[in-house]
């Protein structure tokens, strides 16, 4: 009896204990609080969400409210992206061997060197806003130990040594453009893929089949060719894409070749992803021109596809200058980066702007030929230039240093030996003798050229009309995106921004058009500079009243300035560009209800273009069968209780598995994104195709109904275990889950009890790639659970700004203990949207809680 007495003593102490800890970070949102550094009281109003609405008389005012605001709800989000920005994530984890790799890879590409370098290029008004954010965060933190700042250092604090958190430094913002910029890069995974395919397949017809050209007769780009405003057109380097590729550059006679682009795939895939990657981190943007929409005033809808994690990537916040002056310019409302000062996407009271990721091919790869401490810079003229060498100490808390030691040629890091578990596939003499030099792969990026970036997010929270958007977007330097927008005074339009590379069209071994890595002994292969931003691709008020940005190609092939030749297949797009069709034909205008529908459809595309092949094939036997049937009346709407939507999920799984599994590197498993959808789609009508063949097999030639009947059969089997016998049981949201997951404390790795609390509860999802509701899933992993998401959904009524709705996938706040931690989680699941807020009065109205922020 005494021993269970103690026991339940200990529990108490121990559930007591715990909530203490929990609820000890979380801020005081309402009352009066002292803010050092401000120059007059600031206002702030949150609403039921707890979305802060900050006004002040000064703009530098301004951002160290917003500062000290992210600060209170998301500092340990912030303090952990500076550290991976930075290359100091170790000092934050400890000897975590994922961290340190992480760690060497970001220390080669010096993201904080160049962070540093921009500082002293941005404006004298951009260096104000991030001193002052900066100041704002500090006062929050500066009297707060760890533990009354985030119970994540609390936990940490078990394991490692946790110092009191650094000063925020304006340069942490800027480092943050870093990462944004690098998870959005383009076609870096597609260049690499083309030549680790051609390392197994040997046949660059086959590995051009696995990258279809984009199909302009089904899917149509961004914008006609008639809807371009004038540029100065130039000459274009689009760079050959015809050539053979010389086996000896990248597999065939030289493995070392492959090996060390199979090496500089590794590296880089251990950068954490902070914003999100694959085929499903792309995003959907769209604007409707007032003579389609119910208000006569334009419409335009943007969810980004990105990685989803607790806390979500967006900060929401709006930041009003009482009274909007030259010296006060700002009042706009949107989604912010916790640890960034402004708005990224949103509205103000004269333009509302959507990005969505462009895919401009911003990344190069240079195979390098490395003897000693030099490297080949000119084969024809055997010219041999010194290797740039530097050394980084990687500070792990809890264990020893480490260094490691940084090489680079002009055409950037070498990035191909970065890591010790794939460092011996590197040295190794090429085929020709020890003489030309071993096999080293660097990295061109744009992004790893010191930029302006800064200076857009402002520029485009004050821009008023198309001209302010093309000024802005010459400043968006990286990542390259498309951006729509729209003006209350009734446009609409397109601009393209981004530093994209000129690359000269050679007559080489290799495409020059970046789509496979180059000879970096060739200087005919160097960039020749940037596609100047006049030349950049924009449209104001196009013809068909609508302009749909979805990650497809800006412009029919051969238009305009060379962007890359690795865009989404456009299936997103073009089922948005129906549903806007289809509807303007019956003449019933546009609301925002209508654009929040478009943003939550979730038909499959995937399903129109395979399911009538599907059901041509003939199965024995009525187990077998049984699946199969639940497509002969399916809708194609893939919701959480579609019987059909699971099954084809399963089909398509395991026709990409037995399809291509035994043709590519383990590394190159086939995701199912809409890449794959379009090269299936055309070897359906090629049943003796190469790529049906199960090169498994000894002495038997499969074709496509073998293998359609196998993906048909053993998807019925795998949903007998999975789900259920009977497919009527079956049903999509069960195994197509959202589980949020905790960059630091929510991985498996950490005890449960601290996982489970810190991540919310796993929610049922519909849609999936390349569907316009895109909760993507990776087929090669063999799981349906959803990878990349809508990260947010914002709707922008530019007749009444605050008839305007959004929403997160989390909440505004990263305290687990928080109620604003997941509590627009359930709403956003189901397609639901929130009250935006916009106008004093009716931030006002919508207000729940009250602050004032006094020096």
């Amino acid at each position: 009896m005494g021993l269970a007495v103690v026991v339940v003593l200990a529990l108490v102490a121990s559930t007591v204990f715990a909530v203490v800890t929990v609820r000890r970070p979380l801020p005081e949102h309402d009352g009066t609080q002292s803010v050092p550094g401000l120059s007059a009281s600031v206002d702030v109003r949150r609403d039921a969400q707890g979305v802060p609405h900050v006004y002040a008389d000064d703009a530098e005012d301004l951002f160290r409210a917003q500062g000290y605001l992210q600060a209170q709800d998301r500092f340990f989000e912030m303090d952990y992206r500076r550290h991976v920005t930075s290359g100091r994530l170790a000092e934050l984890v400890g000897d975590v061997p994922e961290a340190i790799e992480a760690d060497k890879v970001i220390r080669t590409f010096g993201w904080r060197q160049v962070a540093e370098e921009e500082w002293h290029l941005v404006s004298d008004e951009t260096r104000a806003y991030l001193q002052a954010y900066a100041q704002g965060v500090n006062s929050y933190i500066a009297d707060r130990d760890p533990e009354e700042l985030a119970v994540e250092y609390t936990v940490l604090g078990a394991t490692v040594e946790v110092d009191q958190p650094e000063p925020w430094d304006p340069v942490d913002s800027l480092a943050w453009l870093k990462a944004m910029a690098w998870d959005l890069r383009g076609n870096y995974d597609d260049e690499l893929d083309r030549a680790l395919a051609y390392s197994t397949l040997g046949d660059t017809d086959l590995v051009d089949e696995l990258f279809p050209a984009f199909d302009t007769a089904g899917n149509s780009p961004i914008l006609q060719s008639g809807d371009l405003e004038p540029t100065d057109d130039g000459d274009d380097a689009t760079g050959g894409s015809d050539e053979q590729v010389s086996s000896a550059l990248v597999a065939g006679q030289a493995p070392a070749a492959a090996a060390a682009v199979s090496s500089a795939r590794s590296a880089l895939d251990a950068i954490p992803v902070l914003v999100g990657r694959g085929d499903a981190a792309g995003s959907n943007s769209w604007v409707v021109s007032g003579e389609h929409t119910a208000s006569g005033e334009p419409l335009l809808a943007n969810d980004p596809h990105l990685s989803l994690s607790a806390p979500g990537i967006w900060s929401q916040v709006g930041l009003h200058c009482s009274e909007v002056t030259e010296a006060c310019p700002f009042d706009v409302a949107g989604f912010s980066f916790a640890g960034f000062p402004g708005v990224v996407i949103g509205h103000n009271g004269d333009l509302a702007w959507g990005l969505t990721n462009m895919g401009a091919d911003v990344t190069d790869f240079f195979i390098e030929r490395v003897r000693g401490d030099t490297w080949l810079r000119d084969a024809e003229a055997e010219e041999w230039d010194p290797i740039e060498t530097r050394t980084e100490t990687i500070r792990v808390a809890g264990a020893s240093p480490v260094d490691i030691t940084v090489r680079s040629t002009d055409h950037g890091p070498i990035v191909s030996s970065v890591l010790e578990d794939v460092d011996e596939v590197v040295g190794s003499p090429t085929e020709t003798g020890t003489e030309f030099g071993e096999y080293a792969v660097a990295l061109s990026w744009t992004a790893l050229q010191p930029g302006r970036t800064a200076d857009a997010v402002f520029a485009f929270d004050t821009a008023r009309d198309a001209d302010d958007v093309r000024d802005a977007a010459a400043l968006f330097d990286v990542p390259a995106q498309n951006i729509v927008f729209a003006t209350t005074d009734g446009h609409i339009g397109y601009q393209a921004p981004g530093r994209v590379p000129e690359r000269a069209d050679v007559d080489g071994p290799v495409p020059s058009d970046g789509s496979w890595p180059r000879p970096g002994w060739d200087p005919d292969y160097d960039w020749q500079g940037w596609v100047p931003a006049e030349r950049m691709p924009r449209a104001l008020d196009p013809e068909d009243g609508f302009v749909v940005a979805a990650n497809q190609e800006v412009l029919p092939s051969g238009t305009g300035p060379f962007l890359t030749r690795d865009w989404d297949y456009g299936y997103r797009s073009e089922r948005i560009r129906t549903l806007l069709t289809d509807q303007i034909a019956t003449g019933r205008p546009f609301t925002a209800a209508d654009m929040n529908r478009i943003q939550n459809d979730d038909w499959s595309p995937f399903a129109e273009a395979l399911v009538p092949t599907l059901l041509d094939v003939e199965i024995d036997g009525s187990y077998d069968a049984a699946g199969q049937e639940v497509l002969a009346d399916w809708d194609y709407r893939t919701g959480v209780d579609s019987p059909a939507a699971a099954y084809f999920a399963a089909v398509w799984r395991n026709l990409l598995a037995e399809t291509f599994w035994d043709d590519l590197p383990e590394g190159m498993r086939p995701d199912g994104g809409s890449r794959w959808l379009a090269v299936v789609t055309r070897m359906l009508e090629r049943p003796d195709d190469p790529f049906w063949d199960d090169r498994t097999t000894v002495n038997v030639v499969e074709t496509r109904d073998e293998i359609l009947t196998r993906a048909l059969t053993t998807a019925r089997r795998d949903l007998t275990v999975e789900l259920s016998k009977d497919p009527e049981q079956w049903d999509w949201g069960t195994l197509h889950t959202l589980r949020l997951e905790h960059p630091v404390l929510g991985g498996p790795t950490v005890p449960a009890l601290v996982r489970d609390y810190m991540n919310p509860s796993p929610v049922r999802m519909p849609g999936g790639s390349s569907i316009v509701n895109a909760t993507g899933w990776d087929a090669g992993s063999r799981s349906f659970e959803v990878t990349t998401g809508p990260s947010m959904r914002m709707v922008v009524d530019l007749a009444d700004l605050d008839a305007s709705t959004w929403v997160t996938v989390t909440g505004t706040s990263a305290h687990p203990a928080s109620p604003h931690y997941d509590d627009q989680l359930d709403e956003w699941a189901t397609g639901e949207t929130f009250a935006w807020p916009f106008s004093r009065e009716a931030v006002e109205q919508a207000t729940e809680v009250r602050a004032t922020l006094t020096p």
